[in-house]
């Protein structure tokens, strides 16, 4: 067994995904796109991905260690399940052979994987006593790693420490607790995991807002990304004409403009970025 798939596991796993990708495998979506994103809403998300056939892409209700702070990156999944003996004995095991020394420390080798842009992204289960995935050095080392944060179904401690946490930073968690994590096994790295009612693949583009986290698979990210800018510059020029009142808020107001709108739209797009 192993705690994380090999290449040809995670490239047939992720097989809708075409472009670049990291040695391990897991899709690598552009900087751009992810810089595009930031700006992105989830609303706009949602609707992008619900209208590709994706319905099942966003999870609300989180507390978050930078209230605001939006998060966009590349996800680093992980699962953790109740404590076993002889199930801990085997990932314990496999842990060795892929060079994870600390059985007792399985929550760091998740982190140890981390690299730039990327959020690692953790089920628990919605444990938070004994749940907690990271605390302020843990927090630390995923926000050096990263730049980014995480996205964790279950605890934090340490939070006066996570939220001394500098840049871009935010943890997304649903409690928190004083007690260590324990009680739990590493179940994998970089697998399928569930968050919340979302299931999450390594490489999908994690987009986390005030309202919640919306979960983007790397091969939409793109579309995602062009359909989110083109509600931003029409949100402009719909403005602008209620400003002029050349147009009323009725016909503004809908979800697909008149060809006359529709129209001026284009043309006063077109003079825009010209």
């Amino acid at each position: 067994m192993r705690i994380e798939p090999r290449k040809e596991d995670l490239e047939e796993l992720t097989a809708a995904w075409d472009g670049e990708r990291f040695g391990s495998g897991r899709p690598r979506v552009p900087d751009d796109v992810l810089e595009s994103l930031r700006l992105a809403t989830t609303e706009e998300a949602w609707s992008c991905l619900f209208q590709a056939g994706y319905v099942r892409q966003f999870a609300g209700e989180w507390r978050e260690t930078h209230p605001g702070t939006v998060v966009v990156g590349r996800a680093v999944t992980a699962q953790f399940l109740p404590h076993r003996p002889d199930f801990d004995a085997a990932i314990v095991a496999a842990g060795e052979r892929e060079g994870h020394l600390e059985g007792d420390k399985q929550n760091s080798w998740v982190i140890e994987t981390l690299e730039g842009g990327d959020v690692m992204v953790v089920d628990i289960f919605g444990k938070i006593v004994e749940g907690t995935v990271v605390g302020d050095n843990l927090g630390t080392a995923v926000a050096s790693r990263t730049g980014v944060g995480a996205v964790i179904d279950g605890g934090i401690r340490d939070l006066h420490g996570l939220q001394q946490l500098e840049g871009n930073v935010n943890i997304f968690h649903r409690g928190v607790d004083p007690t260590p994590i324990r009680g739990v096994t590493l179940a994998g790295i970089n697998i399928p995991i569930r968050i919340g009612g979302v299931t999450v693949l390594p490489g999908d583009v994690v987009l986390g807002t005030p309202t919640g986290i919306a979960v983007i698979p790397a091969h939409l990210a793109a579309a995602v990304a062009a359909a989110s800018e083109d509600t931003r510059i029409r949100d402009v020029f719909g403005k602008q004409r209620l400003t002029e009142r050349r147009y009323t808020s009725a016909q503004i107001d809908v979800a697909t403009w008149s060809d006359e709108i529709e129209s001026d739209f284009q043309q006063w797009r077109k003079e825009r970025e010209a």
